[in-house]
């Protein structure tokens, strides 16, 4: 009976999780307004984190003195 119902809540989960997912406008192959401020909310965390460390690196102290 505990694997039927670990069966039965792990199909519904993965139901829950795949709507919850952002994907495309019916009927057309559109991504949704989720998944495109998803997309550049994910593009503008990795530039800004890429021009942080880069401009770490330039202004770092030279090692030894």
């Amino acid at each position: 009976m505990g694997y039927v119902s670990w069966l039965v809540t792990k199909r519904v989960l993965k139901k829950k999780a795949r709507e919850a997912v952002p994907g495309t406008v019916e009927g057309s192959r559109r991504p949704n307004k989720g998944a495109i401020a998803t997309l550049l909310a994910a593009v503008g965390g990795a530039l800004w984190f890429w021009r942080k460390k880069s401009s770490d690196d330039e202004l770092s102290p030279p090692a030894g003195n």
